[in-house]
């Protein structure tokens, strides 16, 4: 998200220089003065490119400060970022914070310890040594965990798709704490609250490094299909001054000529498209000892070739980026169910504990095959570390909505386990809000014995499948990772069925 601001910025000076050169000019000033408030960094590690070329991005999170030694400092993120004028997307790959790898001088250990142990100039040398070779940097932007709660509030919050009951007390664990129901919600900065949405965005603790950086980018991408660049662009100096105050960017990008060399790129680019690519993660056995995440060279080498390829562009009559797989409307005359398992009274059960969920309740005929409820009464979907009271109400839930004008709306959620130790959840979520922001841009439709269901993409894989009826609205939420096989998704929306009694 915080990358999206920064090419929201740099639009803005191509805005500004249309009308004259000397207002562009300004307006570039005025961007490097907001973005340069901490000293920049130099490292002989770090490539300028030459102009027009493409740019590969470091972008990190952590709570470092500016002044303060790498010793006393974290990472939790560690996305590359590759732009290209001939690609009709902006890739981005998650490199898990849990990677075991050799740091120079320090021995085998997680790569973010990189970070901490020698800051940029260690941290890019052990991609190199260990994970890319080929990996050069064009720019680096470091962003502490303040900034991003600060930025989160700044545009007014974000509408998430949460999968599941996130709760953690520090005093009992030593984790960091968080305190975040289940189902589709505005979460906040609010000054770094356990209910808000930095907590969300870093929790790890009883999931894996890769579901993660799934919900990190799950998190981006819901923020950018609720607000768009003019959105940003009207909120330019306030967003840009958080980010100048919490950041630390390379010198090559503190200047008026990286900026001007980064707004021509993305000016002749898609910055509206996203697309992600998977790190080939090897997860570790649970168990004792130090959990590494491990991968094969060779799938490393392959998935940065995925990075660095420019995404073809499409005809200019070919506007939609869905794949045929998710594009148009097709009918279909009745439910395929291979995958799934019939299970109707558990649905039953559920809605039996909906008592005042304020709209009709629907649960799905169909389930994947695996997959079980998550159900308070018998605990099976909570953490054994935590009180069993704090998940009284969670599985399943009822509450209320509030739009963007504060109105609200009935709302239930049923959340579903594939498996918990992996943090592989999906979910049945209801809503009186007839037209919330996740539901906003649908990639296709589909008809599936009689019924409309509307279907929402990502990279390919159906991340939402939504059925309207009436003024009410009803949808699959898929896990964060899209385990749930598209084909699956659309059979699963399409069995909901309504609760009697």
């Amino acid at each position: 998200m915080l990358w999206r601001f920064l090419v929201a910025a740099v639009l803005i000076v191509g805005a500004s220089a249309a009308t004259t050169a000397v207002a562009g000019l300004l307006q570039v000033k005025d961007i490097v003065t907001l973005i340069s408030h901490n000293p920049g960094i130099v490292s002989k590690q770090i490539v300028l490119p030459a102009p027009g070329q493409p740019q590969t991005i470091l972008l990190i999170g952590s709570d470092h400060r500016t002044g303060e030694p790498f010793r006393d400092s974290n990472t939790d993120t560690m996305l590359l970022v590759r732009l290209n004028a001939a690609s009709s997307t902006i890739n981005v790959m998650s490199i898990p914070r849990d990677l075991k790898v050799e740091i120079p001088g320090f021995g085998i250990a997680k790569i973010n310890s990189a970070y901490t142990d020698g800051g940029y100039n260690l941290l890019i040398k052990t991609i190199q040594q260990n994970v890319f070779p080929s990996f050069h940097p064009n720019h680096v932007v470091d962003t502490n965990f303040t900034g991003f709660s600060d930025l989160v509030d700044a545009i007014g919050c974000v509408y998430s798709d949460v999968d599941h009951r996130y709760y953690n007390d520090t005093a009992l664990t030593g984790y960091s704490s968080i305190d975040i129901q289940p189902g589709y919600q505005k979460l906040c900065g609010d000054n770094q609250s356990v209910h808000g949405a930095l907590p969300f965005v870093r929790f790890r603790h009883t999931d894996t490094d890769i579901v993660r950086n799934a919900r990190q980018q799950d998190f981006i991408r819901w923020a950018k299909d609720q607000f768009g660049v003019s959105r940003l662009i009207s909120s330019r100096d306030q967003l840009l001054r958080i980010f100048g105050k919490h950041s630390t960017l390379d010198k090559g990008l503190q200047s008026e000529d990286g900026i001007l060399n980064l707004f021509n790129l993305v000016l002749n680019s898609d910055g509206n498209t996203i697309r992600q690519i998977e790190f080939p993660a090897i997860l570790p056995p649970p168990g004792p000892g130090p959990s590494y995440v491990t991968a094969e060279p060779a799938a490393e080498q392959a998935s940065y070739a995925r990075f660095m390829a420019p995404t073809p562009k499409a005809p200019a009559s070919a506007a939609n980026p869905a794949p045929a797989s998710v594009k148009g409307h097709k009918h279909l005359s009745k439910i395929d169910t291979a995958g799934l398992t019939a299970d109707v009274p558990d649905g039953h059960s559920q809605a039996a504990q909906l008592t005042r969920a304020g709209m009709p309740v629907y649960f799905p005929r169909w389930i994947l095959t695996g997959s079980t409820y998550c159900l308070s009464l018998i605990g099976n979907c909570q953490d054994g570390q935590e009180p069993a009271s704090e998940y009284v109400h969670s599985y399943p839930r009822e509450y209320q909505i509030r739009d963007q004008r504060g109105v609200g709306h009935a709302a239930y959620r049923m959340t579903l386990a594939i498996n918990p130790v992996q943090g592989q959840y999906y979910g049945v979520q209801g809503t009186t809000w007839t037209h919330p922001p996740l539901l906003a841009s649908p990639s296709g439709t589909r008809t599936v014995a009689g019924r409309k269901l509307f279907l929402y993409a990502d990279g390919g894989r159906l991340t939402t499948v939504a059925w309207h009826n009436g003024p009410d609205v009803y949808w699959i939420s898929n896990t964060l990772t899209s385990a749930i096989h598209n084909q699956q998704m659309v059979s699963i929306a399409a069995s909901l069925t309504r609760a009697t009694g």
